[in-house]
């Protein structure tokens, strides 16, 4: 480790991060926030898919102040985080086949509507059975995931393949094989994970760029605004309404 204290450290890895995938992500997410825009317009869904702690990139865009009151969590019980005990429960039911197939038979979506998967390493059965699943049934899939993990792991699939095979666009993360930034001669094992920053900061990009593009196209984005500001409760309300065939959370 070089010069710093580890917080600094941390922060430029995070920063360093952040920047690689502003500027080699930037045609893909303009092509994400492009296909949610387009899933609005003609009347489709959105949902947010994420196993352990890429689901709290998932969760970060779903009833969110300043985020788009169309966007639902896709939860599959067990695998949210780590609100199982034991925690080990959640890595063990990613691993299982045709648990993906059971959950979208049984949710809301449909042909038409869009699901974005988040999956660090993108290689266990549950990501990669649901994309695979959801396109079959006219879903579009945007699959956010580190694409280094499919040169330096195995598919845990049956198919051999990774999350990114079966996407119609694919945000590459940039985090490296094992989601730590940090080593220190000290400490055997490497540490400080920057996955959950980089990945939350790509999901909101991708909701930011809909939201313009909405814009563009002279549609009003569905967008929540804070229920701790004057007027959030009754703004809120009003697009719940207007959109509530499509908002899930809130029955």
């Amino acid at each position: 480790m070089s010069d710093g204290t580890p917080a600094d450290l941390f922060f430029d890895a995070a920063i360093g991060l952040l920047h690689r995938v502003r500027d080699e992500e930037a045609e893909a997410i303009t092509a994400a926030g492009t296909l949610l825009a387009d899933t609005v317009a003609a009347g489709g869904r959105l949902f947010a898919f994420g196993a352990g702690h890429s689901s709290l990139a998932a969760q970060d865009v779903v009833y969110r102040a300043g985020g788009l009151a169309l966007m639902n969590l896709l939860a599959v019980p067990g695998v949210v985080g780590v609100d199982v005990t034991p925690a080990t429960l959640g890595s063990a039911l990613e691993r299982v086949d045709g648990l993906a197939t059971a959950v979208l038979d049984t949710s809301p979506l449909r042909a038409g509507d869009a699901l974005v998967i988040i999956s660090l390493s993108g290689r266990n059965a549950l990501p990669v059975e649901m994309a695979l699943s959801a396109r079959a049934l006219g879903i579009k899939v945007i699959g956010v995931t580190s694409v280094a993990y499919a040169s330096q792991t195995t598919s845990r699939h049956s198919s051999g393949t990774f999350l990114k095979d079966h996407c119609d666009i694919v945000l590459d993360s940039k985090i490296a094989v094992g989601d730590a930034e940090l080593a220190l001669d000290t400490i055997p094992a490497p540490f400080a994970p920057a996955s959950t920053v980089v990945t939350t900061a790509l999901m909101q990009a991708v909701i930011a760029t809909t939201a313009a593009a909405l814009a563009d196209r002279g549609i009003e984005p569905p967008l929540l605004r804070s229920g701790n500001v004057d007027g959030g409760h009754e703004w809120n309300g009003r697009v719940m309404a207007e959109y509530g065939d499509r908002i899930f959370y809130r029955h």
